[in-house]
This record gives C-alpha cells, sequence and structure tokens, in this order.
C-alpha cells in the first residue's frame, strides 16, 4: 500500500457532496430566523464508501446503548488491513420509538463517518441564520454554502476532445464507471495497487479539473479525460512494478 493510494483515497472519501444532496435543518429559532446546520443523508454516506472503496472493503456494526444512543464501529479496508473508527449517534425527538432508534442509528454512522472525513467540511462552515416557517418548520430562504463547500465546476474543453469518433470511449457516466471498477478489480488482482485506488485516483483527478467526484455524473469531456487517467495511472503502476 503506498503513500499516493492512501492519499488518493483520503481525498476522495473527502471531497464536498453536490449542493443538491446537502440539507439543512434549524438548531435554534427567533421568531422567523433560524440558524441552519448543514448535513448528509445516511444513504449519501453509504454511496461514498461505495464509490470510492467498493461494497465489499466497507463493513459497519452497532451497539445499542442503555439511554437509546447507538454506538457505530465503522471499517474501512485500505490495502490488506481493516481500519476502525468509533462514535455515537443520539435518538431523536420524533414521537415513534422505531424512528427515534432509526436516527441513532444513522447518526452514529455519520458520526464514525465524519472520521474518515466524510462531510467533514461541512462542521467548517460558517454560522448562518436564514429566513424559517416556525408553523411549517422549514427554511422559506435556502442557505447558501460557501465555495469551498462545492464540487469544482468543469470548464470547457477544446472541440477536438469532444469529438464522438472516439471509438469505445463510454457513452454515460454510469458507463464509465462500472468499466472503472472492473479495471480497478483487475490491477487490484494483479498486486499493482489495492481495491479501490484506481477509481479514488480517477475522482480525484476530476474533481481538481472541475468535473465534481461523481464519476457516474460525468459526461462530454470528463469521459475522454477519465480514459487518459486511467492510461496515465496504469503506466507508472507497471512501470513502478516492473523496477521492483
Amino acid at each position: 500500500m503506498s503513500t499516493t493510494d492512501v492519499t488518493a483515497i483520503t481525498a476522495a472519501l473527502a471531497m464536498p457532496f453536490e449542493p443538491s444532496a446537502v440539507k439543512f435543518k434549524p438548531q435554534a429559532v427567533k421568531g422567523n430566523r433560524a440558524m441552519a446546520v448543514a448535513y448528509v443523508d445516511c444513504r449519501m454516506v453509504q454511496d461514498r464508501l461505495d464509490e470510492v472503496l467498493g461494497v465489499e472493503n466497507w463493513q459497519d456494526e452497532y451497539t445499542l446503548l442503555p439511554d437509546g444512543s447507538v454506538v457505530c464501529k465503522l471499517q474501512l479496508k485500505i490495502g490488506d488491513h481493516w481500519i476502525s473508527k468509533m462514535d455515537v449517534g443520539s435518538p431523536s425527538e420524533q414521537p415513534d420509538g422505531g424512528d427515534r432508534l432509526k436516527a441513532a442509528f444513522s447518526d452514529s454512522l455519520k458520526r464514525a463517518a465524519v472520521k474518515y472525513g466524510i462531510a467533514r467540511y461541512l462542521y467548517r462552515l460558517p454560522m448562518q441564520w436564514a429566513d424559517f416557517d416556525p408553523v411549517k418548520r422549514q427554511f422559506t430562504t435556502p442557505p447558501t454554502l460557501p465555495a469551498f463547500a462545492r464540487p469544482a465546476r468543469p470548464t470547457p474543453a477544446p472541440v477536438t476532445v469532444l469529438k464522438a469518433e472516439k471509438a469505445g470511449l463510454p457513452a454515460t457516466g454510469d458507463e464509465l464507471h462500472r468499466r472503472l471498477r472492473d479495471k480497478d478489480t483487475k490491477l487490484a488482482s494483479e498486486n499493482l495497487c489495492i481495491v479501490g485506488a484506481l477509481l479514488a485516483h480517477v475522482a480525484q483527478a476530476g474533481a481538481k479539473a472541475g468535473y465534481g467526484d461523481d464519476i457516474s455524473r460525468w459526461s462530454g469531456p470528463a469521459i475522454p479525460f477519465a480514459v487518459d487517467v486511467v492510461k496515465h495511472f496504469e503506466t507508472r503502476l507497471r512501470d513502478h512494478a516492473t523496477a521492483a
């Protein structure tokens, strides 16, 4: 397991989510204004783990505490090692006991995931008050996110890159993601890198280039860009293996 692989995976886990995936809840209400606290849904955390590591390379265990809180033990497989981090989630104030317990489980997973960098950037957001309807308990003016909490936007690419004649390229982001998963598995089976390293590297490179970290949503110039990134990544791995 190289430092480069670990750095790429760490960066991919910590990438900002699309603004549409970030939700806000009121922490303090004063009349028609409320302090907005940003969060992401538990499913977004699970999707991030699947995308970066693969479904087979992370697992979670839960312990229910007497006060209704829940401890989550979240384990990620990095190379040949399983790394564990734990945190506690609190039950909600919902009237139904099942809903309160479900909220505690979700909260514990999200808190444990933060220790790996997932959505940690949301804790660095400045305090923000926004218009709020206390009856409907919802924001009437959507809170905004600063630039550092948004994925970079793509810049226009040269027309030559956009030519459809590039035979064999994936037609969609979903197809690109499937091919990358297959390539990632192949490289790992040859012991050239750890599982998830290719996906993490491509996602990180794409985010830096302005395409965001969600490969399944890439299109247009992002697809040939991904192919070039994979070629350079594989060449570097094989050169390193030969030299060793």
